[in-house]
């Protein structure tokens, strides 16, 4: 079930309405429902790989349980079955195909016979998430940071959680667990917040995001029908594009596991005000950076290694986050960059610093904070190019028709506007999509100084209503009601 959908808007007030209907210590049952309902409601045969890791992990958790920390060693069996089941299903429908296709590729160019089958298998939604989320949760209970669930029902309530099941925030489980045991009561307050955050979440998606959606789509799908300059364009609207749409996404999963009462982790922090890639991915995806962080870099050496092994540390962590998002070289090639990035800034650090300084940059602090902000934001839009392109051919192409924009500006002139994007998808979607960026990056800066919802709450409440009721209006008004998918689905 989308969150943008009819579905979700009748699901959502009857599961909340029920959950406060309910006495407290029965109010798993419901949420469990609905979590398993929502995900039915996709496909229900892949339902069983979800009762299958639930079950595994469970009894994997509780097996650990039963040896002190003293004898850790007897809970690595337990912790072992926990990562291979979960990985094997990873593997077998994420990434199967990809390197069965990959090795006949490489046996066809050394003409050597090979003879392994492809499997038509679609990949079950949100699998890269859960199963990023039971693993965390064996690996805690392994080092004794966690003890082990005892109540199957809610631990099956925490890795189905409907509203973060398939994109996320990937929840530890000692943030999530505890609050799936508390009773929390119905607060006015509490929920019109969690509400105005779904809202907010939904302005993201249906105007920002599915409006940028139709330009970028025509480029990336036509690369070879447009010219560099719209490639420049649509390049940089999937910029804000992707980080619409999942950051809409958690939007609406935090609003709604707030008005039930529950608190989820942030995962966006304004991530294109960020002066490094470093800061950049400190505000960008924070639930799965740190999951890396902590599950990956931390147990590989992270920093506290000889600096070759370090920069290895970086590198490797990164890649594996491009293999994470998806089965396909170019996502490979976009985590090999953010690792470059990283491992330049590193190595580079003393001269770049002192070329801020030659050219009198650090003289101007606001100056040179907007320099950092611009460099990391051309940098990330250069990898969403091999992100969001269909494979590594188109992503050369559209590099070279938008460098040859770029080293000869004189070129413009020559141009044939009637032929770019924002012409031939009409300018009023256009125009739309300048317009909400520009606002929603003016709430990122008002943020900086304070909470927005803070802000409008201590408004009169005409003044509440009004915005409420402009928001609204400028959903239907400018929003695309085609049922959009959002992008992270299919990881």
């Amino acid at each position: 079930m989308l969150f943008n959908s009819t579905e979700f808007f009748i699901f959502f007030p009857v599961v909340v309405t029920l959950y406060f209907l309910t006495p407290f210590n029965r109010r798993w049952i419901i949420l469990l429902l609905a979590s398993y309902y929502f995900y039915m409601s996709w496909k229900p045969a892949y339902t069983i790989i979800l009762v299958v890791s639930t079950l595994i992990d469970y009894t994997c958790g509780r097996m650990m349980g039963r040896y002190p920390d003293e004898e850790k060693p007897k809970r690595r069996p337990w912790l072992y079955l926990s990562l291979f089941a979960n990985l094997g299903v990873l593997l077998l429908f994420k990434y199967y195909n990809f390197f069965n296709d990959s090795a006949r590729d490489l046996a066809l160019a050394l003409d050597v016979p090979y003879a392994m089958p492809a499997f038509e298998l679609l990949l079950p939604m949100g699998i890269s998430f859960y199963t990023f989320q039971t693993m965390s949760y064996s690996i805690d209970v392994y080092h004794g940071r966690i003890r082990p669930e005892r109540h199957l029902g809610v631990f099956a309530l925490f890795v189905s959680f409907f509203p973060q099941l398939v994109a996320g925030p990937i929840e530890r489980a000692g943030n999530l667990l505890g609050q799936l045991h508390q009773g929390h009561e119905f607060k006015y307050e509490r929920v019109v917040a969690g509400l105005r955050r779904m809202g907010w979440g939904f302005f993201k998606k249906i105007v920002i995001a599915d409006n940028l959606a139709m330009m970028v789509n025509a480029v990336y799908n036509n690369p070879t029908e447009y010219d560099g300059i719209s490639h420049i364009i649509a390049t940089v609207f999937f910029a804000f594009q992707i980080y619409c749409d999942f950051s809409g996404y958690s939007d609406i999963a935090i609003g709604a596991a707030q008005v039930m009462g529950f608190n989820l982790m942030e995962n966006f922090r304004s991530p294109y005000f960020s002066k490094s890639i470093s800061e950049f991915w400190n505000r960008w995806h924070i639930s799965l950076s740190t999951w890396f962080r902590d599950y990956l870099y931390i147990p590989l050496g992270g920093n506290r290694v000889v600096k070759w092994r370090w920069y290895y540390n970086l590198f490797i962590t990164f890649l594996v986050s491009g293999l994470w998002h998806g089965a396909n070289w170019t996502f490979m090639v976009w985590g090999a960059l953010h690792g470059f990035y990283l491992v330049f800034a590193i190595v580079t650090a003393k001269q770049r610093n002192a070329l801020a300084s030659k050219v009198g940059l650090t003289q101007r602090p606001q100056l040179y904070k907007w320099v950092q902000v611009l460099t990391v934001f051309f940098l990330v839009c250069f990898s969403w190019i091999f992100f969001r392109a269909n494979n590594i051919a188109d992503a050369f192409y559209i590099i070279g028709q938008s460098a040859s924009v770029l080293t000869n500006p004189s070129q413009l002139l020559a141009l044939d506007w009637s032929h770019a994007v924002f012409m031939d998808q009409g300018f009023k979607i256009f125009a739309v999509s300048i317009l909400a960026i520009l606002l929603m990056e003016t709430v990122h800066l008002i943020q900086r100084n304070g909470s927005v919802s803070q802000l409008i709450m201590q408004r009169p409440a005409w003044v509440r209503w009004s915005v409420y009721y402009m928001a609204i209006i400028a959903v239907l008004l400018f929003g695309q009601f085609g049922h959009q998918e959002f992008i992270y689905f299919q990881f």
